[in-house]
Formats: C-alpha cells, sequence, structure tokens
C-alpha cells in the first residue's frame, strides 16, 4: 500500500475506505496486492460508528467498509470492486480462463459472501447478543462458519491444488483467507476438521500480497 505522496501523486491513486477488522475490506486489499496498484489507505472506525456519518453515506448509502473511489467513480461492496478492479487492470488475472474453474471460483466467494460473513458482521453481532444474549455471539458465529467451511471443503475437494482452485491464486482464494483468518484468531473455529481450507490457508501465509493485506499490518489496527 502506498504512503501518502503530493497532492497531485494522491488526486491520481485509487482511495479505500476501509477498517482493519472487516474481512470484506481485507478481500479487496489483496486484490489490490496482487494487481500491484498504489492505492490510499481511508481508515473508517466501525466502532466509532464513522460509517454512518453522513459523508460516508454519500459514498456508500449501507454505511458498509469498504468502498473504492477511482477519481469519479465509486464502487461499494468488496465483490463489485474485486470485478471493477479485474476489468480494469488485467494484469495478473483473478479468475481461470476455464470456465468451469471458474464458476467454482464464484460459487466458493458467493459461499463465504452471502452466507458466512453476513452473520458475522457487528451489526448481527450486536442484535444477537441484545436480543439473544451476550453469550450467544460466538456460538452463533461458530455454527455458521463451520456450515459454510462445511460446503466450501466439498466444493473444492476435486479443484483444490497448492490454492482453492489450482496452483495459481484467484478470487476464491481472496475470499478464503479473510474468513479463515477470522474463524481462527476471532471465532476460535476449530479448523482441523477442514484439512483442504487449513491447507490452502497455510500457502497463503508464503504469500506478501496476503501478508500486507492481514489485519494487524494496517495502518487503523489496534492491539
Amino acid at each position: 500500500m502506498a504512503e501518502s505522496g503530493s497532492s497531485g501523486e494522491e488526486s491520481k491513486k485509487l482511495q479505500l475506505y476501509s477498517y482493519w477488522r472487516s474481512s470484506c475490506a481485507f478481500r479487496v486489499r489483496i486484490a489490490l496486492n496482487l494487481k500491484g496498484v498504489e492505492y490510499e489507505y481511508k481508515a473508517v472506525n466501525l466502532l466509532k460508528g464513522e460509517q454512518t456519518n453522513s459523508e460516508y453515506l454519500k459514498l456508500n448509502p449501507l454505511g458498509y467498509v469498504p468502498t473504492l473511489v477511482d477519481g469519479d467513480a465509486v464502487i461499494a461492496d468488496s465483490f463489485a470492486i474485486i470485478m471493477y478492479l479485474e476489468e480494469k487492470y488485467p494484469q495478473r488475472a483473478l479468475l481461470p480462463q476455464d470456465l468451469q474453474r471458474r464458476a467454482i471460483n464464484y460459487q466458493a466467494a458467493n459461499i463465504v459472501a452471502a452466507n458466512i460473513q453476513p452473520l458475522q458482521n457487528l451489526a448481527v453481532l450486536k442484535y444477537i447478543q441484545e436480543k439473544v444474549g451476550p453469550n450467544e455471539a460466538t456460538p452463533w458465529v461458530q455454527n455458521h462458519i463451520r456450515k459454510g467451511f462445511e460446503a466450501l471443503e466439498k466444493l473444492l475437494k476435486d479443484y483444490a491444488g497448492k490454492y482453492a482452485t489450482g496452483d495459481e491464486v484467484y478470487m476464491a482464494d481472496l475470499f478464503l483467507a479473510p474468513q479463515i483468518h477470522a474463524a481462527i484468531k476471532r471465532f476460535e473455529v476449530d479448523m482441523n476438521q477442514f484439512p483442504t481450507l487449513l491447507r490452502v490457508f497455510e500457502a497463503y501465509q508464503e504469500l506478501p500480497a496476503f501478508q500486507d493485506a492481514m489485519p494487524e499490518k494496517q495502518p487503523d489496527a489496534t492491539a
């Protein structure tokens, strides 16, 4: 990620509105790193409610992160951002040419984006804690993570190589890495029951594009 430079240089850079712990923003950071695209990191503190500020809501009416600003283009939602980056910056393709493997990438990404991550975001966890009980949020999340991971294990068993769908990093890996990281670090899910996912996650540890995108390495990270 690029550091601040002159105003002229900054005006040409993409701006990524991000929160260090957001797995959705994490995906996009990986994509930008893989593409070798410089960007300015714009921190949005979700715990302080900065996502509900009127200025931010002009960019992202849902009040979520990430949001990507590229000149006059404003793209919210990590899937849309990654597809935008894939089409604008064709170097280092994030989707395979093979149509079947491409479809598997879409499917794996959507299992994470639609069936796991939304059930563990801050708003949902707060609701569970308030309406069900303060100790119920983690079991809720663990249950939905396990359900999604069981599906991913079955989906990827015939496609995985070093990474999720072969020996090259593709879109599925961008969605898997942050989700597995959260499962291990935040929600204490036992990954030994998901050997394929654990194996590919260990392979991500060797890749600078993934490591530089890690939550703890972001400028707004806290202990």
